[in-house]
């Protein structure tokens, strides 16, 4: 059973609602600071969580009078005491004060936490039975199975908040599970979408971070220009909502404005539009049920002109396609698939590897895998945790012959 809320299925909003933000000094952390920031009079934070930068941390602790802050950085416990001295905020340091910031008594938690280090932490706070708002991938592509089913045992509401996701949650409102036939998760098409693959494989670093409607970090920038963001999204919509791959589709838009869509039995398709804006989904989560006033900009249809679509080209782009396949080989190959296209990006940045080569090197680590038999159920965090590193060993391993391969 999902513990995404469905129709009918609201939960009642108070008056003034507490929320921790875990990851806060991050790209999403800014977004729904900017939205806590328009509205004190509707939320109190409880608690705010950094991976190092102690400082932004401070500041934020000091302007929304948290209450409780974690730095992930166990050696800057001390720099984040004294930056604090003075106020009544309680500080943590490490991995376990960030998980202690999931479980703190806060009615709404957005976990934006990037990579497996943020699992525990939003575990943590569904254990509770919080309003979560999932930014971070990484609970449903390495945990999704045992992740959905703690949040429905536990009775938290998980509310998608990115984009595409959002956007499904938005349109799957207007009808029930039985009527549905499929969801399209819309993607941008990213820098590359007319390129020739052998000038794909070339693409430099510059390039890659040259997106042509986001403004996102440097890593998922990367992961959109190799469609493996999409991938990515294609495993978070098959957990999140109980679906199976076959009914779920990828559909190129390059103006960003449909966000995702849902097909029904009676063929009718459901589509939420809106400016490409990340506080739009989140400001959309923050309010739930209820809608909140966002600063997005007003969505002008008649100055776009005009809409396109495009099917996906898995020649282009094999990271989409190897997302379904990992989807459907299950029992930890979607792990694998994220902590090898981890290693992947940061080897290209690092510029060991070429562009293209983030791909292969993902296959190369899946068929490995698969063929070591390594496959199994997950029960646990740290069942995924180990898979990931694991999975991270063995691409590491692989990078050298995958770098020497031409395309």
């Amino acid at each position: 059973m999902s513990a995404v809320p469905l129709r009918n299925n609201r939960l009642a909003a108070t008056d003034i609602r507490s929320v921790t933000v875990l990851g806060a000094t991050g790209s999403i952390g800014d977004s729904t600071m900017d939205l806590l920031r328009a509205s004190p009079e509707r939320y109190r934070v409880e608690a705010l969580t950094a991976n190092s930068n102690v400082e932004a941390l401070a500041k934020l602790a000091k302007e929304f009078s948290a209450r409780f802050v974690a730095i992930a950085d166990s050696t800057k416990l001390a720099d984040l005491r004294a930056a604090l001295a003075g106020t009544s905020t309680e500080c943590g340091a490490g991995e376990s004060a960030v998980i202690e910031a999931g479980a703190r008594p806060a009615d709404w938690v957005m976990a934006a936490v990037s990579g497996a280090a943020g699992l525990k932490p939003a575990l943590a706070a569904v254990d509770r039975g919080a309003h979560v708002a999932l930014a971070n991938k990484e609970c449903l592509v390495c945990a999704g199975d045992f992740f959905m089913q703690r949040a429905a045992k536990a009775g938290a509401c998980i509310l998608p908040a990115d984009s595409e996701h959002n956007a499904l949650f938005q349109a799957l409102a207007s009808g029930n599970r039985d009527e549905l036939v499929r969801v399209i998760i819309t993607a941008s098409g990213g820098p590359f979408r007319t390129w020739k693959p052998a000038d794909i494989e070339q693409a430099t670093l510059e390039q890659a971070l040259k997106h042509p409607n986001w403004s996102m970090g440097q890593k998922i920038t990367i992961d959109s220009a190799s469609m493996m963001n999409k991938g990515l999204e294609v495993i978070e919509a098959s957990y999140l909502f109980a679906l199976s791959p076959d009914e779920i589709d990828v559909l190129v838009h390059p103006q960003s404005i449909i966000h995702g869509m849902v097909e029904f039995s009676d063929r009718s398709v459901m589509a939420q539009l809106g400016s490409p804006d990340m506080r739009t989904p989140i400001a959309h989560c923050l309010g739930w049920p209820d809608r909140i006033k966002g600063p997005a900009a007003k969505l002008d249809l008649a100055k776009i002109g005009q809409l396109t679509f495009e099917a996906p080209d898995f020649e282009r782009f094999p990271g989409l396609r190897l997302a379904f396949d990992s989807l459907r080989t299950g029992k930890g190959a979607t792990t694998v698939y994220n902590a090898a296209n981890e290693v992947a990006v940061a080897a290209f940045i690092a510029g060991k590897i070429r562009f293209g080569a983030i791909a292969r090197l993902v296959e190369a680590t899946l068929e490995d895998w698969i063929r070591g038999g390594n496959q199994g159920p997950m029960t646990s965090a740290d069942d995924a945790i180990n898979v990931d590193h694991v999975a991270r060993n063995k691409a590491a391993a692989l990078l050298p012959q995958i770098a020497l391969k031409a395309s």
